[in-house]
């Protein structure tokens, strides 16, 4: 009897506790994407642009919610092609809302925002654009292209422009035509995909900076996250390209509100684009002096420097001292620590410390320099 009472207790004590693992249960892997919040923002990782089976995508809508759930996405946007239908044989797509419609009944228990958005697919010139934050996908479907944009802007939608440098000579430059000028002028576009599917764009990136657009950098994603992106081409260590959106909070409204006020970093293989005024303070956020030190007898100052990031950074010391086990190349993994070893040449009670990140970009072919003060 008494065998009998405590493997009850021990099957109640069990289920308890794997019912307090479901209740806080997470989709999110270890390899997961990680960026610190900045400035009083919240830092949300963000995919606006993927495909379904309700356009040209190979995967049912709730495959791209569980996606995103493991590398602990923040928000998404299934775009479909209002016009570039392929399935309809199969799946007569009467209601161009649906795929948005089922990824929020898949997302419902989890805190993950789904935003409406639609595709503005058309022939180079205008090209092709995402209108986000939506009302309603069929009433952007029309036969001239600029009736759609019109519609958008009508609905107060945030529209970006997908892969410039898909033009006629497909030759993988982005430039302004005369077509996307005047969308532009009419403010009927106010993003632009610097990073789109494998592809970064230098020539999108000045674009963006001319004309004050919102960076964007999204996966395009029609197959499998995970081939694609992760055991594909790529390799095991690769990731989505992603946009990193500081918000106020992780509501709608302030999610379309930064990406109105460009508040906007580009997330793509292992590499941070964006405007020094948001790029800098992140990476001063990811990288965290966690301890120096001068050792007893010792004029070598060692300092512990933390990354909190998913993002490797390949960092360039800058300063008057070189290093003793590193040149002045300096790696470092995500979510990892590496000690440092300065050669000070004597006790320093501060250390002004510069260093150029060679993967980060904040303008065609260039890098930021951030600075760090070490108060020992």
């Amino acid at each position: 009897m008494k065998k009998f009472i405590c493997l009850v207790q021990f099957i109640c004590a069990f289920t308890i506790v794997i019912s307090a693992q479901e209740s806080n249960h997470s989709h999110a892997l270890g390899t997961s994407l990680q960026f610190p919040n900045i400035m009083g923002y919240q830092t949300l990782k963000c995919d606006l642009h993927q495909h379904t089976v309700f356009s040209d995508g190979d995967v049912w809508p709730s495959i791209r919610v569980r996606e995103s759930l493991m590398d602990n996405l923040d928000a998404i946007s299934l775009t479909e092609h209002l016009e570039y239908q392929p399935h309809l044989g199969d799946i007569p797509n009467k209601d161009r809302n649906r795929s948005y419609q089922i990824a929020l009944k898949e997302a419902k228990d989890h805190n993950l925002v789904i935003i409406r958005g639609s595709e503005i697919t058309r022939a180079m010139p205008p090209g092709h654009s995402n209108a986000v934050f939506i009302q309603d996908a069929n009433k952007l479907l029309f036969t001239n292209f600029l009736d759609a944009y019109k519609e958008a802007k009508n609905q107060n939608a945030f529209v970006f422009w997908n892969h410039p440098y898909e033009t006629p000579k497909n030759d993988y430059i982005s430039f302004l035509n005369e077509v996307n000028k005047k969308l532009l002028d009419s403010n009927l576009i106010q993003g632009i995909e610097v990073v789109n599917t494998h592809n970064y764009s230098a020539e999108a990136l000045q674009i963006a900076y001319d004309r004050n657009l919102t960076l964007m950098g999204t996966s395009d994603i029609h197959g499998l996250i995970e081939w694609d992106y992760k055991k594909g081409p790529k390799g095991p260590e690769g990731h989505r390209p992603i946009t990193l959106v500081f918000s106020k909070d992780r509501t709608q409204e302030s999610i379309k509100s930064a990406l109105f006020d460009r508040r906007t970093v580009v997330h793509y293989d292992n590499t941070l684009i964006g405007r020094d005024s948001l790029l800098i303070p992140l990476i001063n956020e990811c990288l965290v002096i966690k301890k120096s030190f001068y050792e007893p007898i010792s004029l070598v100052l060692t300092v512990v420097l933390e990354n909190v990031s998913s993002c490797n950074f390949i960092l360039q010391n800058l300063s008057q001292y070189t290093l003793v086990e590193n040149t002045d190349l300096i790696e470092i993994e995500g979510k990892s620590t590496i000690t440092l070893q300065f050669k000070t040449k004597e006790i320093l009670k501060q250390l002004d410390w510069s260093f150029n990140v060679l993967n980060a970009v904040n303008a065609p072919n260039s890098h930021p320099i951030v600075k760090k003060r070490i108060i020992l």
